[in-house]
């Protein structure tokens, strides 16, 4: 597979190359991008949905085609593919890689198989676009990494998929913080509260056991956390304390396929058999930025009534930001230079053309929602390729939040000792 010159062909307009005429959309002088995915599930369809629409909103320089999607089953993966606007399926990964049409290997699957895909990907001469967390250890990180920065000098590029790091409001924030709006950070705070494993008879899917996750709530949802902190304070976490826990250790075994975040458990008519959770439902940790400013996260799948709740809020000498996703198209903005008789937190409606990837959406006052967020990824990628940039988060900041994942998992296991996050 190394070597595959197939993956070369949408980055190179202009170039001396007879397969970008041969491949690109009849009355689209553009030259095509041949994505292909593993993985059909929740981020699947989420990512999906993204190639589907990016080139239809934004005037992108390559035109994204889903040539092939896989998945181990046959016939659902076939149903996927139609469901989800893929021209063909496949069943193994490795011939999705070496299809002539794929220039691009999107990896949307459990944790485990992403570093064994990703790096086939990257040695076969592909792009890469691969869900978070990067790896379910620092280790695999580590090497994924190293194959995208050898990767990076051939011209290909690799990115993780921290979709709310695309969301206008948070882009918006990280823009006010890089222009001095906040001025010295003193605080940040991220909490993302879930509570579909409230339900003790909920099943042990994939997602509760370390060999497929790598951890829980702590790499599902605090990878995320991790990922936002560091993007909008514009530096990494130096060291943590931590906290972690498993309310529920064993669960029903699962019974037929699993969708999302829904699953059956237990055979019908009888006892269910049990299996073993081996991740934690929540951490809880707090943390240090190489600038000394202070940062607190919390992570759960235990937060009964919340379903999807994730909010920022960050300090700084001159004015802070908050941000909740439930409202994910605002964002609050309290200026401490302002006179105390009028200050106070304002909303900013976040749906101005001037505001981050809205120039090409609805008219103010016309909100987006949770999957723009992967439409905005799409378009980014595309861009980068394009023009030769390298996108971010890239693989080496994936690597970034997997040691703090793991420092975290090193301080809960050492009673919350302080553990410094390599560098």
């Amino acid at each position: 597979m190394a070597g595959s010159s197939t993956g070369t062909t949408a980055r190179e307009p202009g170039g001396d190359n007879d397969a970008e005429v041969k491949r690109a959309v009849p009355g689209d002088p553009k030259p095509v991008l041949g994505v292909g995915m593993v993985g059909y599930a929740f981020m699947g369809a989420a990512h999906s949905q993204g190639w589907r629409t990016a080139g239809r909103v934004f005037d992108l320089p390559l035109t994204p085609r889903l040539a092939a999607v896989c998945g181990r089953d046959g016939q659902a993966v076939r149903t996927a593919a139609d469901r989800l606007g893929w021209a063909a399926a496949e069943t193994d990964w490795r011939a999705l890689i070496e299809r002539d049409d794929v220039d691009l290997v999107d990896v949307c699957t459990p944790g485990d198989s992403h570093a064994e895909i990703a790096i086939a990907a990257l040695e076969a001469g592909k792009h890469v676009l691969c869900e978070k967390p990067l790896a379910n250890s620092v280790e695999e990180a580590q090497a994924m990494t190293e194959a995208a920065e050898k990767a990076a000098r051939r011209g290909q590029v690799a990115m993780v998929g921290f979709n709310y790091r695309r969301v206008p409001a948070i882009a918006l924030a990280r823009r006010m913080v890089a222009e001095g709006r906040v001025g010295t950070l003193r605080h940040v705070r991220v909490s993302y509260l879930q509570d579909w494993l409230v339900d003790p008879s909920f099943p042990l899917t994939w997602r509760l056991q370390k060999p497929y996750a790598g951890s829980g709530a702590l790499g599902d949802l605090g990878a995320h956390a991790v990922d936002l902190a560091q993007f909008l304070a514009g530096e990494p976490v130096a060291g943590v304390s931590a906290l972690t826990e498993t309310f529920v250790r064993e669960r029903p075994l699962p019974t037929g396929a699993t969708s999302g975040l829904s699953a059956a458990g237990g055979p019908g008519g009888g006892e269910p058999g049990l299996g073993q959770v081996t991740v934690d439902d929540a951490a809880l940790f707090t943390g240090r930025f190489a600038s000394g400013a202070l940062a607190s996260f919390e992570a759960t799948r235990f937060a009964t009534g919340r379903k999807n709740a994730l909010t920022v809020e960050l300090n700084g000498e001159r004015g802070s930001l908050a941000f909740d996703l439930e409202r994910l198209n605002e964002l609050f903005f309290h200026d401490q230079t302002e006179p105390g008789v009028s200050a106070g937190f304002r909303r900013i409606l976040v749906t101005e053309p001037e505001h981050p990837y809205l120039e090409a959406w609805w008219p103010p006052g016309h909100g987006l929602g949770y999957e723009h967020t992967f439409v905005h990824q799409a378009h980014d990628l595309v861009r980068a390729i394009a023009d030769g940039t390298r996108p971010a988060p890239s693989f080496a900041e994936g690597l970034q939040v997997q040691r703090v994942l793991a420092a975290v998992e090193e301080s809960a296991a050492k009673n919350s000792v302080y553990t410094p996050v390599p560098v």
